[in-house]
C-alpha cells in the first residue's frame, strides 16, 4: 500500500535507502516504513536538487503521484 509520500534530497542514494531501511534515519520515515524507492532524479548541482526538492514538495498529492505514474507506472521499488 502506498500511502505515504516521502520526498528529499541526498548525496548518495544507495546511503540513505539503507538508512530508511535499517530505521537509522527519520522518525518520519520510522513512523510510516517508508523504505520504498519509486521515484528520483539526479542533480549535478545540489542548488537545483534543493529548488526541485522544494518544488515537488509544494505539490499537491495528485501530482506526486502523476509525476511517479510517469516515470515507475507499477510503483515497483527502484532500489532492489
Amino acid at each position: 500500500m502506498n500511502t505515504v509520500l516521502y520526498v528529499g534530497i541526498t548525496n548518495n542514494l544507495e546511503r540513505r535507502i539503507l538508512e530508511h531501511r535499517n530505521k537509522i534515519c527519520s522518525s518520519f520515515s520510522n513512523k510510516y516504513n517508508l523504505n520504498k524507492l519509486v521515484y528520483y532524479e539526479e542533480y549535478e548541482d545540489v542548488r537545483n536538487a534543493i529548488e526541485r526538492e522544494k518544488q515537488i514538495k509544494g505539490g499537491s498529492r495528485k501530482r506526486k503521484i502523476d509525476l511517479i505514474n510517469s516515470f515507475n507506472k507499477n510503483w515497483q521499488d527502484l532500489f532492489l
